[in-house]
């Protein structure tokens, strides 16, 4: 049970609309959120007479205070009346800054994988309410479902979307999500709409016109898309995005990207690859 492969997905953001900011600093948002067949990678050994935590290999520049995957660990650790440790690998596919969701997504998959090989007992709800502590794209990865996201992303309503190709760019930059968002020239003013009207409507992303500002990279990524299929960002960048028909058309374009690019092709799914490895493990 130890040596299953657990997958951590990179998400999407299909729309950001950032709707005002809350006094307590936090932004109310409207977002879709869906999963991609593409992620990191971690797998866990219990270490049932010990509640040491270790990963490997650890992340250059991140230490483990600061690690998700270390904190999400020792959270749901608190919640043990045993406490249990174990010995956490990391296969580190995802870029980190690219708003396609790694780090949140790697806390997840820890919350769930570490539930259930510790045995924990807690549900899909109290992990997503353990989650948002952790950020607020947790709970809908530890969820598992594509959603309409709302509040500051902890309210989810499951969607059931086309489950389209994607086309993703990395530019070579990172992204800052906190500077984003406390900069003041970030609209904040875009009207909630119901979901009904979401879904007809044209989708934007209300942080992409700032992110292109402070990064050129991003808005050289996505013109450079736009010739081939309507781009958009995804979360607060730097990953750009385009949908596709089919596999085959996506890759026909990846293989004109750019070598200072990095890019990859991946389906979107309503169901987390997460959530079917949990299943399969029932």
């Amino acid at each position: 049970m130890s040596q299953i492969r657990w997958p951590a997905p990179a998400k999407l953001n299909l729309f950001l609309h950032i709707n005002g900011r809350r006094p307590d600093g936090y932004h109310e948002l409207q977002t879709l959120f869906i999963f991609l067949n593409h992620g990191d990678w971690l797998e866990f050994e219990p270490l049932p007479d010990t509640d040491q935590l270790t990963l490997s290999p650890a992340i250059p520049g991140v230490p483990d205070e600061q690690n998700l995957i270390i904190r999400a660990a020792r959270l749901l650790q608190t919640r043990l009346s045993h406490p249990m440790g174990a010995h956490i690998r990391l296969e580190k596919v995802l870029p980190m800054g690219g708003g396609i969701g790694g780090g949140s997504s790697d806390a997840a998959t820890t919350l769930v994988a570490l539930n259930h090989l510790w045995q924990g007992g807690l549900s899909l709800d109290e992990l997503a309410e353990l989650g948002v502590s952790l950020g607020a794209d947790v709970p809908v990865f530890v969820r598992g479902r594509a959603a309409f996201a709302e509040g500051v992303g902890e309210r989810l309503q499951a969607v059931e979307l086309p489950e389209a190709w994607y086309l993703v760019l990395k530019p070579e930059c990172h992204v800052s999500t906190a500077e984003v968002f406390q900069d003041p020239d970030l609209p904040r003013s875009t009207p909630k709409l119901a979901l009904s009207s979401l879904l007809d409507g044209v989708w934007k992303n209300d942080c992409e016109p700032l992110v292109k500002k402070r990064h050129p990279e991003v808005a050289n990524a996505l013109g450079w898309l736009l010739e081939y299929a309507p781009s958009r960002m995804t979360g607060t960048g730097a990953c750009v995005f385009a949908q596709f028909e089919d596999e085959e058309s996506a890759r026909k374009v990846l293989a004109k990207v750019p070598r200072e690019w990095g890019g990859f092709v991946a389906k979107g799914e309503n169901i987390s690859p997460l959530f079917v490895t949990l299943q399969q493990t029932q």
